[in-house]
């Protein structure tokens, strides 16, 4: 019987791996925006479908944080990648973290975009309600990303995002999903972790905050750094994308530079709102 891998697409041929996980919302489409200016000489980023998305839409799975982790490592060993970075969006962020606690030794770097903490995400009863009933109800979907992304966006892109979440992911297991990064508490397992960690915030995004993460984030890793993008909300790989590239890359271009590790915590200084 073959195991399940991850769908997934490659691209750059750079010795530095990275995972780029994303979001609840969609699939590896995800980082389309982001893709044409990458630099492929440095990195190869394998960018993934979780279960219930995208080319995994009808994969059967528990759909949680846990099993993704241990999908990206099962993934890792099929690509022959001995250590790797991990960039994850939001839910993907939480994603990123288990992956921290499973398999610490592999990872060089992890990045959260707007990333959900690993303490989970607790919401008072009609938020709650609003993200659960977006499983069957497009228009909640619609306002969770018109709200995270300070209500600026065009409508059009709204309603782009919909429609790409809606046929990118199936409904039982987005709602599933949502138990396991907002309901799961796992932060004692990465607390202290001396992987570098860069969690990245959008300053219009009034729900993973530069504030949240630096009582989250910050807290729990050692030699975390935060990065507030003043024109971002919560999808920064569409509204601020240049910005974000050079942001990330910047960091993950750090592992193995003594010089540019030694700059790390004056270019994140002061940048959180």
């Amino acid at each position: 019987m073959t195991s399940f891998v991850l769908p997934h697409e490659v691209h750059g041929d750079g010795p530095h791996k990275v995972f780029a996980v994303h979001g609840w919302f969609t699939d590896r489409a995800a980082y389309a925006a982001v893709l044409p200016d990458l630099d492929r000489a440095t990195f190869t980023y394998a960018l993934v479908d979780l279960r219930g998305y995208g080319a995994a839409k009808d994969a059967p799975g528990a759909f949680g944080t846990a099993e993704a982790a241990a999908d990206l490592v099962g993934l890792a060993d099929r690509l022959g990648w001995d250590r790797f970075s991990v960039i994850g969006h939001s839910m993907g962020g939480a994603v990123a973290q288990r992956l921290l606690a499973r398999a610490p030794e592999r990872l060089r770097r992890i990045v959260g975009i707007s990333p959900v903490p690993a303490g989970g995400m607790r919401m008072p009863a009609d938020q709650w309600e609003l993200f659960a009933d977006a499983a069957h109800k497009p228009q909640n979907r619609r306002i969770i990303i018109d709200v995270t992304t300070g209500g600026r966006a065009p409508a059009a892109w709204l309603d782009r995002m919909v429609a790409r979440s809606l046929a990118h992911s199936d409904a039982k297991a987005f709602r599933t999903w949502l138990d396991s990064w907002a309901g799961e508490d796992f932060h004692t397992e990465v607390t202290g972790s001396p992987v570098p960690a860069l969690a990245v915030a959008g300053a219009l995004d009034p729900a993973l905050t530069a504030g949240l993460l630096r009582e989250t984030w910050m807290r729990w890793y050692p030699h975390g750094s935060l990065l507030e993008l003043p024109s971002a909300g919560h999808y920064a790989m569409d509204e601020a994308p240049l910005d974000l590239i050079r942001a990330v890359e910047d960091f993950l271009r750090a592992d193995g530079n003594p010089a540019a590790a030694e700059r790390e915590p004056a270019a994140t200084e002061g940048s959180g709102g």
